[in-house]
């Protein structure tokens, strides 16, 4: 861990009212990013604290002792970098507070159902009343009225809902096992409030920042969307225009192969010493090897069965765009994740063991980020960013 909060982003000052797992995601690349990112959370805490696995020495903070850690890891890989402060925004009294920290912010994320902030009296109106300047983002399943009405604007929703009902399970023929329609929507958001506040610098001016879990979803289909509009044929789930292009079967796991130009396919066949299959009408081409896709794979997969994804990972690494399927401990042991610094150590409070945090992905060369806050207990810093902002309890 570093010490001091740094990155491009650290003269940025977001209060993140988000929970669970779409806002906190997109609100950590922020911080990650050296963002002052201020987590405000109810009395009960963020509903992703209790998650599982927790550490050994899981809950006494949060029963009242001084030692403990009172989160899972779930928590702990969206909130990386952030400060707690716990504020009851039901109660008039701290729902002044949060005014007077937005007062004083750049912006303010929240993800929850489309107009509870309102019925708070804490909707983007009333807090751009007290900071023009103030950029409001949203993270709902269907959007919100101010950038465009939904039928569905009011639905609760939850990552599989996005999935299903952008088009991701037909596209793919199942559900992501990570929350995809979580993590991308969040991704979208950091974006989104990243330049609203740029033009909020330039102008003078906030905005209001909406992203839908749905139109995030469908998004991701950017290639599907003109082909079914053109064509108006769904694309089955495994049939590819791209073509080898996915897993492959070795005598211990998968291993993927993406070889659709020609000069990789060349390369795979020498490697598979088939040079037949450089000039078989079937196969001499990317489009004659999607049109005879099974038989194409069905001849790699041949050869790639009967190997080891080392094996396979050694002939065809450096040459033709490859990989195993790794599992998380052949991650946590591949010398790209060690040479790359993809794992940060971090010190759970408590008598807790160091745990690994997946390190930022985005890196700049003159501006190195780090992890420099471990995820928060719920509440530790609230009397320290109430005085930072000179916010006095007898004001409470």
């Amino acid at each position: 861990m570093t010490t001091n909060r740094q990155g491009p982003l650290d003269d940025l000052t977001i209060i993140d009212c988000t929970m669970a797992y779409a806002g906190p995601f997109g609100t950590a690349l922020l911080a990650d990013l050296g963002a002052n990112v201020i987590k405000v959370e109810p009395p009960t805490g963020d509903n992703f604290r209790s998650l599982p696995p927790h550490p050994p020495d899981y809950g006494h903070a949060a029963l009242g002792a001084e030692a403990g850690a009172d989160y899972g890891m779930s928590f702990a890989g969206v909130n990386r970098n952030k400060r707690s402060v716990v504020l009851d925004l039901k109660d008039p009294a701290d729902a002044e507070i949060l005014l007077r920290l937005c007062e004083q912010a750049d912006a303010i994320v929240e993800n929850m159902r489309a107009g509870v902030m309102d019925e708070l009296g804490l909707g983007y109106e009333v807090l751009a009343d007290r900071n023009p300047q103030i950029v409001y983002g949203a993270v709902r399943g269907f959007g919100d009225d101010r950038t465009g009405p939904s039928p569905y604007g009011a639905w609760p929703c939850l990552d599989t809902a996005g999935q299903a009902m952008g088009g991701l399970v037909e596209a793919t023929g199942d559900l992501y096992e990570i929350a995809i329609a979580d993590i991308y929507p969040g991704t979208l958001m950091a974006l989104g409030l990243v330049s609203a506040v740029h033009r909020a610098r330039q102008s003078g001016a906030g905005d209001f920042v909406d992203v839908a879990m749905y139109d995030s979803a469908l998004t991701l289909l950017r290639s599907h969307v003109p082909a079914y509009a053109l064509t108006g044929r769904e694309r089955r789930p495994g049939r590819r225009v791209l073509v080898p292009f996915g897993l492959f079967p070795a005598t211990d796991g998968r291993f993927a192969i993406a070889a659709p130009v020609e000069r990789h396919w060349r390369l795979l066949c020498e490697a598979m010493d088939r040079p037949d299959l450089i000039t078989d009408e079937r196969t001499k081409t990317n489009p004659r090897r999607a049109a005879n896709q099974e038989f194409t794979e069905a001849e790699i997969a041949r050869w790639t069965s009967t190997r080891s994804k080392q094996e396979l990972l050694g002939l065809l690494g450096g040459r033709v765009p490859c990989g195993p399927a790794n599992s998380m401990a052949e991650v946590f042991d591949d010398p790209h994740v060690a040479a790359r610094g993809l794992l940060e150590d971090c010190q759970l409070p408590g008598d807790n063991p160091t745990v690994s945090l997946v390190a930022n992905p985005i890196r700049l060369a003159g501006n190195p980020t780090g992890l420099y806050q471990r995820p928060p207990l719920l509440g530790e810093h609230t009397e320290e960013i109430l005085s930072e902002f000179g916010i006095e309890r007898s004001d409470r």
